[in-house]
């Protein structure tokens, strides 16, 4: 199997995800859906070791890494083509692989049909910024459109650290390095503990995973910077519950009041089917106001949803409300929204609520346009008496 001329046909068919493994044909995710390549033949150990060795090139110690503990996290890159963010494993003896394609364009917030609030964020000068949602929801590309604004309003240095890169930035208005885990770092805990040594303004960890480096993102939030980060969780309640959870419990208090003084905001975000095609982001905005700053100082989490409905204001929205406009304006199917809603029954009362407060803004702004009842007989009178 040829890789680059695997990869090249998936990049055709604007697939997101290749997966390889033995004993099937390559199968490539299309709009969220998995898609066998029936015209491929169906692959054998030696036609995955060999994407094994061929994504290891670069870093042959990587696939020394790979035969001791069955894992492997490489960027790959080839003559014309994007980057790809390569998972290789082990299952029941054999290898397998999870491409991720990585547009080469970084795009805008426009382009990527992003709310306001997201820009609002990005031009945060200082604390924490979190980016959240399940595997394979956009947040890496979210956190690059924000990267990339940055990259182009400020005067600046950002440093990123990342396992792997993922896209490339190149210099702006900002001065932008980038560190590889494994390529320019050791390790993840390494390159967290230089990075406050390195002068920057923003950092951009890849994600949090862990107590270190979530302590390592609020002390830099604490000392002035503006700090980007991921978290795989589905909304801002539970982003700020995990983080005090990364913590033992003789530290959560401190660690709550830390957060409620520089947690500036999170974005939760979900991809679902679009109508006609193609994949749309349900997207969930936290501000952090007075209001929410006292529900994580008093622990009272389950309340933070309430305060994202109530606060359009400032442009947070909550998943539901993100949802039900993306029906409204046609862009998901009421079902398939419903299917990926926290509540499904909760989503489809406030959803019909929505719709006939719709359909009424809809008939009075016609009736305004209307002439009132009479006028065309009225002028037509007119008109045979002139």
């Amino acid at each position: 199997m040829e890789l680059d001329r695997l990869l090249e046909r998936a990049v055709e068919l604007g697939a997101s995800d290749i997966h390889l493994k033995v004993g099937r044909v390559p199968i490539v995710r299309l709009d969220g859906s998995l898609t066998p390549l029936e015209e491929w033949p169906t692959l054998g150990d030696t036609e995955v070791e060999n994407v094994l060795e061929r994504v290891c090139a670069s870093d042959p110690s990587r696939l020394d890494t790979f035969h001791a503990t069955g894992d492997l996290d490489v960027a790959y890159k080839a003559e014309r083509l994007p980057r790809f963010r390569v998972n290789g494993y082990r299952q029941r003896g054999a290898t397998s692989f999870a491409f991720r394609m990585i547009p080469k364009h970084i795009p805008t917030f426009a382009e990527l049909c992003l709310p306001p609030g997201v820009q609002r964020l990005a031009e945060e000068r200082q604390g924490l910024i979190l980016v959240t949602g399940p595997t394979g929801s956009g947040k890496s590309t979210t956190l690059a459109a924000m990267i990339d604004h940055i990259n182009r309003t400020r005067r600046s240095h950002i440093v990123t650290v990342e396992d792997p890169i993922e896209y490339m930035h190149s210099d702006q208005s900002c001065v932008v390095n980038q560190r590889e885990v494994g390529l320019d770092t050791e390790s993840f805990k390494r390159a967290l503990r230089q990075v406050l040594r390195q002068d920057p303004d923003i950092i951009l960890i890849g994600e949090l995973r862990d107590t270190e480096s979530a302590e390592t993102a609020l002390q830099a939030a604490e000392s002035g910077h503006l700090v980007l980060s991921t978290i795989h969780t589905i909304d801002a309640a539970e982003t700020v519950s995990r983080m005090i959870e990364f913590f033992p419990g003789i530290k959560q208090a401190q660690v709550r009041s830390i957060l409620a003084g520089v947690l500036r905001g999170v974005v939760s975000q979900q991809l679902l089917p679009r109508a006609g095609g193609g994949r749309v982001a349900a997207v969930e905005i936290m501000v952090t106001n007075a209001r929410i700053a006292e529900l994580i100082l008093e622990n009272h989490t389950d309340e933070i949803t309430d305060a994202i409905e109530k606060g359009s204001f400032l442009q947070m929205q909550t998943s539901q409300q993100a949802l039900i406009e993306l029906v409204l304006s046609g862009q998901a199917e009421r079902d398939v929204a419903a299917n990926v809603a926290r509540n499904r029954h909760d989503f489809l009362v406030a959803l019909d609520h929505a719709l006939k407060r719709q359909a009424a803004e809809r008939a009075q702004a016609d009736a305004a346009t209307r002439p009132p009842p009479g006028l065309g007989l009225r002028v037509t009178e007119s008109m045979h008496r002139a």
